[in-house]
């Protein structure tokens, strides 16, 4: 009971660094990936901004998805093949390190914070990380070649358990596309 309570902290404690909701970007829409379910059915996006500190800010539009708190992860390739998106290989992990934000060896480029959906169905978030570039050099750019794909799973992430966190089967998959830029927000 102890260690549940310890970990409920520390698991608001990694939400409050990473989740800003309603945040206003100052940076440009570089980056887009389109959702996918396990049947193929668009099930709605996410965008990628650079943010003028570099920051990437990550905002979330999804629908038609369980209730509650789901794993969201960056992987490795650019394949997302239905129906259980194994093709998008494991987390996107740069810098060699082992999974989760609670692991004192560090996390994942690719680990992000859980997502909520609400009792409709629908998740609309936003998130800032500062493990990822939009940059097409450099080893923690999503978008260098071959490219990186975003999975997101049917259980929410326990951010320690290596390599995935316990987020079980992979239910929605969006390859990360570069976006033609729009103009700085003011």
């Amino acid at each position: 009971m102890k260690y549940a309570r310890v970990l409920r902290r520390c698991v608001y404690a990694v939400c409050a660094l990473f989740l800003i909701n309603n945040c206003v970007y100052g940076g440009q829409l570089k980056a887009k990936a389109r959702m996918i379910d396990t049947e193929g059915k668009s099930v709605g996006e996410v965008l990628f901004m650079d943010n003028d500190d570099g920051s990437v800010g990550i905002e979330l539009d999804l629908s038609s998805f369980p209730p509650g708190a789901h794993a969201f992860h960056i992987h490795e390739k650019p394949v997302c093949e239905a129906p259980d998106f194994k093709s998008a290989g494991g987390h996107f992990n740069p810098y060699n390190k082992k999974h989760g934000f609670l692991n004192i060896k560090g996390h994942h480029a690719g680990d992000l914070p859980n997502i909520i959906v609400d009792k409709k169905g629908n998740c609309k978030m936003s998130f800032i990380t500062n493990q990822i570039s939009l940059s097409k050099t450099g080893a923690n750019s999503i978008l260098k070649a071959p490219g990186t794909s975003l999975v997101i799973h049917e259980m929410p992430d326990d951010y320690f358990t290596d390599p995935a966190g316990k987020g079980c089967n992979r239910i929605a998959c969006g390859l990360i596309k570069e976006t033609i830029k729009d103009k700085p927000r003011k």
